[in-house]
């Protein structure tokens, strides 16, 4: 590149920038947010965002010249007591310090961030009115509808196939949304309470579907990465409006089908 690598902002800037959109500090006591792998102090000449850390994201941070990538979805989610390249998450390691490439993993803490995956995620479906607190929102979509409308507009809204679970009345419209990220249904019983009609989530285990049907309510699960998608595209744009000013690519890599979509520069 050509300007002035004292110009570039650092690993540590960028991480202080997502602390402050969605603090490290809130994650939930399992998880693994923060800066993971690498320098604190090296400037970033590239920066890669993407929801999983996979050999693909790490080919697409080599031929972009990206040396920090910030991911949804941590590594060392468990403790490790050595570092070999015989399994899948100790390769990645190894690999990410050879290429000199930093990691920071925004979680749980970007999932309950206002303006974060959930937020997003009600966005994305046009819901209204939207409240709730920590891994789940409830709002209202703009005008009733019924529920084959609706599952249609999930998948097209969140590129997906939708997968209802319980069985709603055709006749009976739907317009009160619950949502909850990733394998979010968990959240079902404080989304019901809330008053939501239907319960969406990226995974919706068997007993919960089952309590579900049981309280009346529709559920709709539409992938892991469906529903957590938008949110690190949300996180990717406002670094780039934070970072305007640097002429680092910024790039989202979509793990589904291989690519990654241009997000200007930051």
């Amino acid at each position: 590149m050509s300007e002035n690598r004292n110009t570039l902002p650092t690993v540590q800037d960028i991480y202080e920038a997502v602390d402050s959109l969605a603090p490290f500090a809130t994650q939930a006591d399992f998880d693994n947010c923060g800066l993971l792998v690498g320098d604190r102090r090296a400037p970033v000449e590239g920066l890669l965002a993407a929801l999983d850390v996979t050999d693909a994201v790490l080919d697409e941070a080599e031929a972009l010249g990206a040396n920090l990538i910030v991911s949804h979805h941590p590594l060392m989610l468990h403790g490790r007591r050595d570092l070999l390249e015989e399994d899948r998450e100790g390769h990645l390691i190894a690999r990410m310090i050879r290429m000199r490439v930093s990691l920071i993993a925004a979680h749980t803490n970007l999932d309950a961030a206002p303006g974060g995956v959930n937020d997003t995620l009600a966005a994305a479906l046009g819901l209204t009115e939207v409240t709730g607190e920590g891994y789940w929102r409830v709002g209202n979509l703009p005008e009733a509808m019924g529920w084959e409308a609706f599952i249609r507009l999930a998948e097209e809204r969140l590129r997906t196939v939708a997968r209802p679970m319980g069985c709603w009345p055709a006749d009976r419209p739907v317009r009160r949304i619950a949502v909850s990220s990733g394998a979010g249904s968990d959240s079902w019983e404080a989304a019901a309470a809330a008053g939501a009609e239907v319960f969406l989530s990226g995974e919706i285990k068997h007993h919960h579907a089952l309590a579900l049907a049981d309280a009346g309510l529709a559920g709709l699960e539409c992938g892991h990465f469906a529903t957590e998608e938008p949110g690190i595209f949300a996180l990717a744009d406002a670094l780039q409006k934070q970072f305007n000013g640097v002429q680092c690519h910024l790039r989202v890599f979509h793990s589904r089908c291989g690519s990654y979509a241009p997000r200007g520069t930051l």
